[in-house]
């Protein structure tokens, strides 16, 4: 099973994102995400950004982790 990470995104450049990570920050790939902006939230999985998320999507899967966190 793999599980991914969701994140904000803090900054974009030259197929790289910034992410915020519950403050930890991060570089991820970009390179299969088109139009990423700072703001946007991503799945991230093995260092890469996979999938643009919502907010609620983010808020959602945090909620998840902390309730199984041990």
């Amino acid at each position: 099973m793999c599980v991914g990470l969701a994140a904000r995104v803090v900054n974009v450049k030259d197929g790289t994102a910034v992410i915020d990570a519950g403050g930890a920050k991060r570089d991820v790939s970009a390179e299969l995400l088109e139009d990423l902006e700072p703001g946007d939230y991503v799945m991230v999985h093995a260092g890469v950004a996979i999938a643009k998320i919502t907010d609620d999507d983010a808020d959602e899967t945090m909620s998840i982790l902390k309730s199984h966190a041990r």
